[in-house]
């Protein structure tokens, strides 16, 4: 095997599109991280779960998970703190971020409506993509042929509330790299929302992980079997946090990483995984 680097980082997201917690050590079960993307949020205007690509005030509210009650707190960018299963949370975000929206935890995979696609924003499908991933006229659309075929139909994956695989992962190389790129932005994990951050060795530079796609990598006492890179779209553009608004992100990304940045994974063997942890390509 290949030593590649070592996790620096370990990121887990209780609600989908909002802020995530950092932990120091977490046991990946068959499904990924155990509350990763256990709530989400419905749209009570057009239907159908949405993220941060259609409501992006998600990204200002923040989700940690508290154990043994099977919630997550989320807290409000005014600071109202409140259980993701209160009587009265789907009102409070829903207010926080002036748009009616219910909190859902995770619904059994044959919840098929509960996972279908809402109503579009724009009925032409060119003009809705190009909203949805943020590409400019003369910038090409990824190709969107690389998805699984029900991520046409559905939000996500039934059962889950991954975007399309249970796990990100990205280097350090690739975040150095696009920070060249586009020296006057605030490349911060937190746009991307990785669940693993690697930390590659000095003189690895670029998007080195891209190169990954089709292969195994051993994290800990994980495998996990990198499936595609993930193609970049509107959200890492957005405010987070203290993060201002920034199209030049994007910008550099489709124009110098082929859109992407990161890669999808699946769990081939679960483990437990720690920051410092070695990670190894497998031959």
């Amino acid at each position: 095997m290949k030593r590649l680097g070592e996790i620096r980082e370990i990121w887990r997201y209780p609600v989908k599109s909002m802020q995530g917690e950092r932990l120091d050590a977490v046991a990946i079960g068959e499904r990924g991280l155990p509350g990763d993307r256990a709530w989400a949020v419905r749209d009570e205007v057009r239907g159908g779960i949405r993220g941060g690509k259609k409501l992006p005030a998600l990204m200002m509210c923040k989700a940690r998970t508290v154990a043994g009650v099977g919630s997550a707190e989320i807290t409000v960018p005014d600071g109202d703190t409140f259980l993701s299963n209160a009587p009265d949370a789907s009102a409070r975000l829903s207010a926080a971020i002036d748009h009616p929206v219910t909190l859902w935890p995770l619904l059994p995979a044959d919840a098929l409506d509960h996972y279908r696609r809402g109503k579009p924003d724009n009925e032409d499908l060119e003009t809705e993509l190009r909203s949805v991933f943020g590409r400019l006229p003369d910038e090409p659309l990824p190709d969107l042929s690389v998805f699984p075929p029900e991520m046409f139909e559905f939000e996500s994956p039934p059962g889950t509330y991954f975007d399309a695989f249970p796990l990100l992962l990205m280097t350090s190389a690739s975040l150095r790299r696009l920070q060249e790129l586009a020296p006057d932005s605030a490349i911060d994990v937190r746009r991307f929302r990785p669940n693993f951050v690697i930390d590659t060795p000095d003189g690895v530079d670029g998007f080195v992980e891209a190169g990954w796609a089709g292969k195994s990598l051993r994290i800990g006492d994980a495998v996990l079997e990198l499936t595609m890179s993930c193609p970049r779209c509107v959200m890492i553009t957005q405010p987070v946090a203290e993060l201002t608004k920034d199209p030049a992100i994007l910008r550099a990304v489709v124009r110098e990483a082929k859109q992407s940045l990161g890669v999808y994974a699946t769990i081939k063997t679960p483990g437990a995984v720690r920051r410092g942890d070695a990670v190894e390509l497998m031959a």
